[in-house]
């Protein structure tokens, strides 16, 4: 996949995809992150395709969905019927996954491909409200089992040169995912850690 001189060069995003498929069902406690998710595409150039690295898969070695056309996977439990009928059918690209495992081999790092399975809710949820058309290819990549920082800055900085080839890489989840904390503040559970996450900004201004 050759530079494309002509494409402006792609943002990376990093997206709350909410709590399993509510913003989907347009949960009324999900309004604001429905609102910015259904809005903030028309302000960013469109890719011509998508590259999203979900919480929500975690491998060993950074691992790509290869195939054509992914299913969805429907990760989560106990929700209402319609949210397993949810679609999102924009094509698969294994050029792109190609291009991913070639840019990692030139860093030195490893990765593998995954033909079988498919996109989970922290692809399809954010991207069904980015970009509802489901008109432009889709990769996901795992992160990985160590949950290192230093490797996947690593892989960020292997996978950046993307981002002037039209595709836009979007890292969808929260630093904080304590589900119980969010829910039952007022039973004793410590509050969102916000120092932390401020901490966490402040490091990657500094750092970029």
């Amino acid at each position: 996949m050759a530079a494309l001189k002509s494409v402006p060069r792609m943002p990376a995003l990093c997206v709350p995809h909410g709590g399993g498929p509510m913003p989907l069902l347009g949960d009324p406690t999900h309004s604001s992150l429905i609102q910015w998710l259904s809005t903030t595409a028309k302000d960013l150039p469109k890719p011509l395709s998508i590259l999203t690295v979900s919480a929500h898969w975690e491998e060993r070695h950074p691992t790509v969905t290869s195939d054509t056309q992914p299913p969805l996977l429907y990760d989560y439990y106990g929700f209402p019927e319609e949210s397993y009928k949810i679609k999102y059918d924009a094509p698969g690209s294994p050029q792109l996954a190609q291009r991913i495992a070639d840019l990692l081999k030139a860093a030195g790092l490893s990765c593998d491909f995954d033909s079988k399975r498919g996109w989970d809710h922290g692809v399809f949820v954010p991207l069904k409200l980015l970009y509802p058309a489901a008109d432009i290819p889709v990769v996901e990549m795992s992160m990985l089992k160590s949950l290192s920082a230093e490797d996947h800055i690593k892989l960020g900085e292997a996978l950046a040169p993307l981002r002037d080839e039209g595709v836009m890489i979007v890292g969808s989840g929260l630093s904080y995912h304590n589900m119980h904390g969010f829910v039952f503040k007022s039973r004793g559970i410590p509050p969102v850690p916000r120092q932390q996450a401020r901490s966490l900004m402040h490091t990657f201004k500094m750092r970029y």
